[in-house]
This record gives structure tokens, C-alpha cells and sequence, in this order.
């Protein structure tokens, strides 16, 4: 069975919105750790509003230029999870159709990689309630950025996990991987 990771950055005082915030932080050691996460996944799952965040901007990158990571991200399988989207202009880019617990129980029976998910918004909560994220990833940086923290609600899901592993990085990010802890 495929795993769902989910890859989220977060400053100090609990932003995850635009992360045009972490550029300074991503260093070398940041950049192979980003590869390693992507090197095991084969797919991409977001709601719409990652989705066209990232069809923004990363099909104006250089995919000749493998440090910027374009050719994966616009070549990867991505799956979208919404209801208003019909019609994901993309490269290799679906629209989930139905039920999305049942969508994404359907993609992690199907062979393959691990699928990566960026962000932390309203498709990351409703799988996490429903047991179906197998590691949460937070980019922990150093950096108060003001404005509103965390974009989705969760008073309505209470979640124990469980520390699975940290990685310090030299300029201060500290990668927390947490998995959910037995039940």
C-alpha cells in the first residue's frame, strides 16, 4: 500500500501560506532533503487552491535546470480534490471524482510510490480525520511572519501522534516527521 506524506512549511508563529518566507532557508541540505521527498514519490495530491497555486508558477520554470525541480512537478501524476474544477489545464493533472475519502482509499491500494502532498488546508485535515496520512512533515522555520496562522479548522478532529523523527538543519529549519500513533 502507497503511503500518503505530507510535506508542510510553518513558521513560528504558525503560517503555511504563500512560503515564499522559507527562500532564505532552503540551503543545499534543505534542497536534498526536498529531493529525497520527491524521489520517493510518484504522485502529487492537493486541493484546488494548492493546485493553482502551484500550476502558477511552476510551469514557468526552467526544466532543463534540475535544481529548481520543475520537470518533476510539472511531469509528476498530481491529483486535485475538487469540487469546482473540472477541467485542469496541468500537464498529467485529475480531477478526483466522488467521495474523497473514498478517491484517495482507492490511490493508496494502487501500486506505485509514496504521494506527496504540500500544505496543510482543508484536504490534508479531512484525510488525517479519516486515518489515511501516514507522516506529516513539518518544515519548522525560524521566522515569524505575521498575518493568519494555519488555514484550516481543526477543532472538529483530535489527532495523537507520534514523533517519528527530527532532522536540524545547519540554517535552523527543523524537520518534525510525526505518523499516528497507535490506536
Amino acid at each position: 500500500m502507497r503511503k500518503i506524506i505530507n510535506s508542510t512549511y510553518i513558521s513560528l508563529d504558525g503560517v503555511i501560506e504563500d512560503p515564499s518566507w522559507t527562500t532564505p532557508y532552503f540551503d543545499d541540505e534543505a534542497a536534498a532533503f526536498a529531493g529525497e521527498q520527491t524521489a520517493a514519490a510518484d504522485a502529487l495530491l492537493m486541493g484546488r487552491r494548492t493546485y493553482e497555486g502551484f500550476a502558477a508558477v511552476w510551469p514557468n520554470q526552467d526544466e532543463s535546470d534540475p535544481s529548481t525541480g520543475a520537470a518533476y512537478f510539472n511531469n509528476v501524476k498530481k491529483y486535485v480534490a475538487s469540487t469546482t474544477l473540472t477541467n485542469p489545464e496541468w500537464n498529467n493533472s485529475e480531477v478526483l471524482q466522488g467521495d474523497l475519502i473514498e478517491a484517495v482509499t482507492r490511490l493508496k491500494a494502487q501500486e506505485g510510490k509514496d504521494i506527496l502532498m504540500y500544505g496543510y488546508g482543508a484536504v490534508t485535515h479531512a484525510l488525517v480525520k479519516a486515518g489515511l496520512v501516514d507522516e506529516v512533515r513539518f518544515w519548522i522555520t525560524p521566522v515569524f511572519v505575521g498575518g493568519p496562522s494555519f488555514s484550516a479548522p481543526l477543532s472538529d478532529v483530535e489527532t495523537t501522534l507520534t514523533l517519528a523523527g527530527t532532522k536540524v538543519m545547519k540554517g535552523g529549519v527543523i524537520i518534525a516527521t510525526y505518523t499516528p500513533a497507535a490506536r
